[in-house]
């Protein structure tokens, strides 16, 4: 397959997951709710939860304590984390779905010889059964996850890491995300291009990112890719 504008070989297609490929919110709300609820403490709401989501369960954590009145002492906060990522690993997709058109997609991107990855700031465990869950786990060949690397997104180890475990190079992948961080680490890689869905839990406009292009949906993507 050969990318219409820079005119390369596309080996490979590298996808965000929160946001992008699975509508997650609702499950980070749950166990985010169940964690403040032993902590007597107040719920957040799902628009909350959505402007939380991006960096990672550390830092969700962090501002879910924050808007519900104050982030503890850093051994307290640790264990918060420990027990979010207890009560949401034991149960990530309840709540969760895949968006429209993402498992036809992958199927037909697949179909076209392309190999697929998933790098996600999402912890491993959690990905990995959220996946699994949701029936597309068998589409990717490589899966990283925010503790994969010692850097998380906007950083471009994780994205390069997938990259090598793909066995190809930046110059042959497009990168497929929702939010500044995922354009921040694909440019950073050096993949070809890098193409926006126009949903997900991106917190500063799309419009602004150095993106190649906003998918009209995930179904958009085949065609983008000449597939």
């Amino acid at each position: 397959m050969t990318d219409p504008v820079n005119r390369r070989p596309i080996r490979a297609v590298a996808f965000d997951l929160d946001g992008t490929l699975v509508d997650s919110a609702a499950d980070l709300m749950h166990a985010s709710n169940a964690l403040l609820a032993e902590l007597g403490r107040p719920p957040v709401d799902l628009p909350a939860v959505r402007s939380f989501i991006g960096d990672g369960a550390p830092k969700l954590v962090k501002r879910v304590l924050a808007a519900t009145g104050g982030r503890p002492a850093p051994a307290e906060e640790a264990r918060c984390l420990q027990r979010f990522l207890a009560i949401y690993e034991a149960d990530p997709s309840a709540h969760s779905a895949l968006y429209p058109g993402v498992a036809d997609t992958l199927e037909a991107l697949a179909g076209a010889g392309l190999r697929l990855g998933v790098c996600t700031n999402k912890p491993m465990g959690a990905t990995v059964r959220l996946l699994d869950d949701l029936g597309i786990a068998g589409r990717f060949a490589a899966v990283v996850g925010g503790d994969s690397y010692p850097t998380r997104k906007p950083s471009p180890e994780p994205v390069l890491g997938l990259l090598e475990r793909l066995g190809v190079a930046p110059a042959e992948a497009v990168f497929v995300g929702d939010n500044e961080h995922d354009v921040a680490a694909a440019r950073a890689a050096g993949v070809a291009r890098v193409l926006l869905v126009p949903y997900g839990y991106a917190r500063v406009p799309l419009d602004g990112l150095p993106h190649d292009g906003i998918l009209d949906g995930f179904a958009d993507l085949a065609g983008r890719l000449s597939c």
